[in-house]
């Protein structure tokens, strides 16, 4: 049974603490914008799936009660970075094996400011024996040891220095993703920032963990996204069909020996998880990267843009840097990547990235994105990653 996303709604992505709200109010925004937009009720919806990081318990609950009372199943979804594609993922799997025809997958956040701890209590290199990225972490601290740089941005950046050091990558060319993704989120209503920035304008900002600037990293973000996907039959039933957007294939996968033989960052950072479900992904719908329109990938980094482009088939293995400076990944180059701006310049509140993708892409593939949408956009690619580890690849089509 084919599934089929027919509403998205998200709120602005903003700095914490900017507003006077609290988690469900803000999934109460995004979730009723997706059913106004789906156009249906919340009594509508048999299942929800809801994402987040670092709210307790049933805190899925919490947010949904806000949308209704009904006692549908509510499941409380923890993925790290790609929590909101594992609730989508979650929601179509329900309708796919036809238990539900009506399921809402829901993302949220409310963050601390500051940099992103590496998994632990506070971040530390302390915490790194008993956190989950305990491994990949060991990875980087064999290959380059340990600064005192946020953890995240740190795992990163050696990332970026390796691929510098292989292939020849320049830091113009890292700051070249970053430059594109704030131009894009210029046009975003939705996006965290919507200033604009040179190449030299990025490299000029300050340094996190060289090569990495601030500009290069992705903030911490309140913020939620939702999304109603459903079935064929509820398609036909309700009369959705100039809403719907197919989710054609999708994929997860999870860390291999791949991810930690080389002893690289690179590896370690999910390339391997990235390319293994792109290759599903393309195999399963019968495509390949040259039939993509546009596309949503996790830079939560802009060197995780670049390991994403080799991932996804865009360019070959060390010519990503090459690919962005070309302008092939912008308007009026062969592909538009990150067109919400990307979650440098978008923003990531964690449990909502993921969905939030889909909603742009959902936009997109409708002809809604406004003075960003790529013309004629048919086919719609999302990639969403976490540490420790998951990545998740959809694959959406009119």
């Amino acid at each position: 049974m084919k599934a089929y996303i027919v509403g998205v709604g998200m709120t602005r992505f903003e700095k914490p603490e900017t507003r006077d709200w609290q988690y469900w109010d803000m999934a109460k925004e995004a979730g009723t914008a997706a059913l106004a937009d789906a156009r249906v009720a919340y009594e509508d919806v048999q299942q929800a799936a809801v994402g987040y990081c670092f709210q307790p318990s049933t805190a899925g609950q919490r947010a949904v009660y806000e949308l209704g009372l009904t006692g549908v199943p509510v499941y409380n979804v923890n993925n790290n970075c790609a929590t909101g594609s594992t609730a989508l993922m979650m929601a179509r799997q329900f309708v796919e094996g036809g238990g539900s025809d009506c399921v809402l997958a829901l993302g949220f956040e409310k963050m601390a400011r500051g940099s992103l701890g590496g998994g632990g209590s506070d971040g530390g290199a302390g915490d790194f024996k008993t956190s989950p990225v305990a491994r990949h972490y060991g990875i980087m601290a064999a290959a380059h040891g340990f600064e005192m740089t946020p953890p995240t941005a740190q795992i990163f950046g050696n990332a970026a220095r390796e691929h510098m050091q292989k292939y020849g990558t320049t830091e113009a060319q890292l700051a070249a993703v970053a430059a594109k993704n704030h131009r894009h989120s210029a046009d975003n209503p939705y996006a965290q920032f919507q200033d604009t920035y040179t190449v030299d304008e990025v490299l000029a900002a300050k340094s996190v963990h060289r090569p990495l600037t601030r500009l290069q990293c992705s903030p911490t973000s309140d913020g939620a996204a939702a999304a109603v996907v459903v079935s064929e039959r509820f398609v036909d039933r309700h009369g959705l069909g100039e809403r719907a957007v197919e989710i054609a294939a999708q994929a997860m996968t999870t860390d291999t020996e791949a991810s930690f033989a080389s002893g690289t960052c690179i590896d370690a950072v999910g390339l391997p998880m990235s390319r293994e479900a792109a290759r599903q992904v393309y195999e399963s719908a019968g495509i390949g990267a040259e039939d993509l329109d546009v596309i949503e990938l996790h830079d939560c980094f802009s060197i995780n843009e670049l390991l994403t482009y080799e991932a996804l088939g865009l360019c070959g293995e060390g010519e990503s840097g090459a690919l962005v400076e070309s302008g092939a990944t912008t308007h009026g180059g062969r592909w538009v990547v990150n067109p919400s701006g990307g979650l440098i310049s978008k923003g990531h509140p964690l449990g909502a990235t993921g969905i939030a993708q889909a909603a742009e892409l959902t936009w997109q593939l409708r002809g809604e994105a406004g003075a960003r949408q790529v013309p004629d956009a048919r086919t719609a690619l999302a990639h969403n990653i976490g540490l420790g580890g998951a990545a998740v690849v959809t694959l959406l089509r009119r």
